[in-house]
């Protein structure tokens, strides 16, 4: 993974540190079925109001595709961070494709919920 392949628009970019821990979350949320894969389905969980993250690939190519989530985190009061790689992202989702956008939703009964609120936290670090 180069740094040339990730979009100066993505902004904000996680560092290694905290990547990872994004990543391990995401493989969690998988086995409690709280992940939402792809740009699409992203969207969808924005506009329906269950989305608790929203991680995107700065590696996405062309990074337009999404450009419109960002806009939409905002209006929802959504975090939203982007992570290096989109093949990464796609192997923390459980599935052997890239995968350039997850959101991660709410249960209002899962165990996941005070990792969820600690990673939301330190995303919201990076925006402000």
């Amino acid at each position: 993974m180069n740094d040339e392949d990730v979009s100066p628009k993505a902004y904000p970019l996680a560092n290694t540190d905290l990547s990872q821990k994004l990543l391990d979350l995401v493989q969690q949320s998988v086995s409690y079925k709280q992940i939402r894969k792809g740009a699409n389905e992203v969207t969808k969980t924005l506009n329906r109001g269950i989305a608790e993250l929203i991680i995107m690939a700065a590696d996405a190519e062309p990074i337009e595709i999404l450009l419109h989530l960002p806009l939409l985190c905002e209006d929802k009061n959504v975090p939203y961070v982007f992570v290096k790689s989109k093949a990464a992202l796609g192997r923390a989702c459980g599935v052997s494709r890239p995968v350039i956008a997850c959101s991660v939703m709410v249960n209002e009964g899962s165990q996941l919920k005070l990792q969820i609120q600690k990673m939301k936290e330190e995303v919201e670090k990076l925006l402000f």
